[in-house]
């Protein structure tokens, strides 16, 4: 909460939403990389990696490339994994918003 008031609320916001986007689109350029590599047979980026840039944000962007392009489809940790990691922030983010 200091750091709220240290930086003020609007500022805390809009910094926040910057870094969300750019979370997201790195999990969407990092997925979009490990799909052009799947294509040319090359080494792929592990999916613990995947799975670290959603828990950091970049759920959406990981979800994104996935419809998209197709790519990580029949990964059920992934397919089940980023939605659920996205409506558990979403679910954190509206708690502490009506806390404080």
């Amino acid at each position: 909460m200091n750091l709220l008031r240290s930086l003020g609320l609007e500022n805390f916001i809009i910094y926040f939403v910057i870094y969300l986007i750019v979370i997201n689109l790195i999990g969407l350029f990092i997925m979009y990389l490990d799909k052009k590599k799947a294509m040319y047979g090359r080494w792929r980026i592990p999916e613990k990696s995947l799975i670290i840039i959603a828990l950091l944000g970049g759920s959406i962007g990981c979800m994104i490339v996935m419809k998209l392009f197709r790519h990580k489809t029949e990964k059920i940790k992934l397919v089940l994994g980023y939605p659920t990691i996205l409506i558990a922030k979403a679910i954190l983010i509206i708690y502490f918003l009506v806390k404080f």
